[in-house]
């Protein structure tokens, strides 16, 4: 076991704050990775403050992990010290399931897949995240980071990338394809590059245009603003595909209105209420409700590799961890651009 420093939320609601954790030893098959940079989602707030359910406590959140490999157990193959490494969403899976053999790991039907943090390990004990200075995780659930991605920006892709690149790519977002992105945030931002470089015709719909510019510098084709009735009415029947990143309470039937026959609205936001919709939204014009989780081990090394291929990385506002809840506060009101990413030598 080694003790480590780390930020926890010591029960629901409370401020996090400096604390220590213990990380097991290494086994046959685990990866002892030091933490350099630790992401701050949308999914940490909602389970440190229970807005998903019951949750964990002490909770370490923390799901965008980037750092280096420090030691290997024996049996590790993949990875050596001094490797750059990252760890997303999961830490482990049944691995006998059909999903788990076919790289959905996400999708584990034999229990579920091992959360990173707030979950429960195979050994009874609780999972702990990325705001902390070490992590130990068996090598499956590792993923390299290419040369061409500097860590700190490469960390919020291990939740905020892959979970628009996985959909994006399951609908064949490409050449020809209309694409509307909802939200302009954390997962947002990911969404409008990644599409944009897989070379969908892209539109961002966010509430107002305060963020204009961002969007069309990083690659969006179109941008409007939906609190404008307008929006709606120009924008009918254009859409093959629209990502919704708001993990707020949508009226549904509005934006399936904008889906092309065939098209489908695909939701990656989580909001903590439920939802309705009025059926003939999907009825007339053929048209698909869905939803979507991270990507599999296999398709979230793809992503890094395509982010560095194309020079894709988040954008990010460096900050220490005695400010994460600020920053906490400051994502609650829509105010980053686009992504904290914790810089760890500071825990």
């Amino acid at each position: 076991m080694t003790t480590v420093a780390a930020y926890a939320a010591p029960s629901a609601k409370a401020p996090l704050e400096r604390t220590t954790i213990e990380r097991r030893a290494v086994g046959e098959f685990d990866v002892l990775i030091d933490i350099e940079f630790a992401g701050i989602c949308h999914s940490d707030i909602h389970q440190a403050r229970e807005g998903w359910g019951e949750a964990i406590f002490p909770m370490v959140p923390g799901h965008e992990i980037a750092g280096v490999v420090s030691e290997v157990g024996p049996g590790v193959t993949k990875y050596k010290a001094g490797d750059r490494v990252g760890v997303g969403c999961m830490v482990d899976s049944c691995r006998e399931c059909e999903n788990c053999k076919a790289g959905l790991e996400q999708y584990c039907t034999g229990g579920g897949m091992i959360g990173t943090y707030n979950a429960v390990g195979k050994d009874g004990e609780p999972t702990y995240g990325g705001y902390s200075q070490k992590i130990v995780v068996d090598e499956q659930y590792v993923v390299r980071i290419p040369d061409g991605l500097s860590l700190d920006v490469a960390a919020p892709l291990l939740c905020a990338g892959i979970t628009t690149y996985s959909p994006l790519r399951h609908w064949n977002a490409g050449p020809g394809k209309k694409v509307a992105v909802l939200g302009m945030g954390g997962l947002g931002h990911m969404a409008v590059k990644i599409a944009h470089a897989l070379g969908a015709e892209v539109t961002v719909l966010s509430q107002s245009l305060r963020k204009k510019d961002d969007g069309l510098r990083l690659g969006a084709d179109h941008y409007y603003a939906t609190s404008d009735p307008k929006t709606f009415e120009e924008l009918a029947g254009s859409f093959d595909l629209i990502l919704s990143t708001v993990s707020a309470p949508l009226n549904l039937d509005r934006f399936l209105s904008l889906l092309r026959t065939d098209g489908a609205f695909v939701n990656v936001g989580a909001p903590e209420e439920p939802v309705s919709l009025n059926l003939f939204s999907v009825i007339g014009g053929r048209k698909t409700l869905a939803g979507s989780g991270i990507g599999g081990i296999r398709e979230t090394q793809e992503m890094l590799d395509f982010c560095a291929a194309h020079g894709i990385g988040a954008e990010i506002e460096l900050i220490s961890a005695d400010q994460i809840n600020e920053a906490y506060e400051r994502v609650l009101s829509s105010d980053v651009r686009y992504r904290f990413v914790i810089d760890t030598a500071t825990i």
